[in-house]
């Protein structure tokens, strides 16, 4: 029987990519596609009672585009694993998509071995981290000319939270986090929380922005 975390669902007004999808997805052999929409609004309908554990999201659709349609999915179905597609690489799209709920971002001309490492970090993860996703963050906190309130915060971390962050900018699961710090899963919560409270985010995403822009890391 299948399992939740191997379905998808495929999310895209352009039909001929859609098919091209089905059959991709259909040669693998832990997944398999749970239902097919034509656009973000069709996706609501169709969500009841079956769940996928992921979304393929394209970004432009009409009546609900992907960014829309994203923030609807993580309000209401955030168990669901949103991976954004696009034909371009736009870096205002990929960081949209992300702070919008996406946990992965690849074009549409992706390369099937690519596409299959994506589903997988998803299903096993949690997240797909790309030299695309790494590359547009990078660019977008080098842009900024004036530290920010959510920048001025560094001072205030101690050597734990500090590590903690470290390792939030690696592909590690937060349970993986907590076993490489040897702490409870529940402590890695609490540190998170504290963490996007502290310097003002809302997300991993904001997490990892916060370390390569005060050299917490190198990348």
């Amino acid at each position: 029987m299948l399992k939740t975390n191997a379905s998808v669902a495929i999310v895209d007004d352009h039909i001929l990519l859609r098919n091209g999808l089905v059959n991709l997805i259909r040669g693998l052999e832990t997944y398999a596609v749970l239902f097919e929409a034509s656009t973000g609004k069709e996706i609501f309908k169709q969500l009841r009672p079956r769940l996928p554990g992921i979304a393929l999201l394209d970004v432009n659709m009409p009546l609900r585009d992907g960014y829309e349609t994203a923030w609807w999915l993580k309000r209401n179905y955030p168990g669901i694993k949103i991976l954004a597609l696009s034909s371009y690489d736009n870096e205002n799209s990929v960081i949209r998509m992300m702070k919008n709920g996406a946990k992965g971002f690849i074009l549409k001309d992706v390369d099937p071995l690519e596409f299959r490492r994506a589903l997988d970090a998803l299903t096993r993860k949690g997240f797909y981290s790309s030299e695309l996703i790494t590359g547009k963050l990078i660019h977008a906190v080098s842009q900024l000319d004036e530290p920010d309130e959510a920048l001025k915060g560094l001072v205030s971390l101690n050597a734990r939270e500090i590590d903690f962050l470290k390792l939030v900018c690696t592909e590690m699961t937060y349970k993986e986090i907590a076993e490489k710090m040897y702490l409870s899963a529940r402590t890695i919560d609490g540190y998170r929380d504290a963490l996007f409270e502290k310097l003002n985010v809302k997300s991993r995403v904001g997490l990892v922005l916060y370390a390569i822009k005060n050299n917490i890391v190198n990348v």
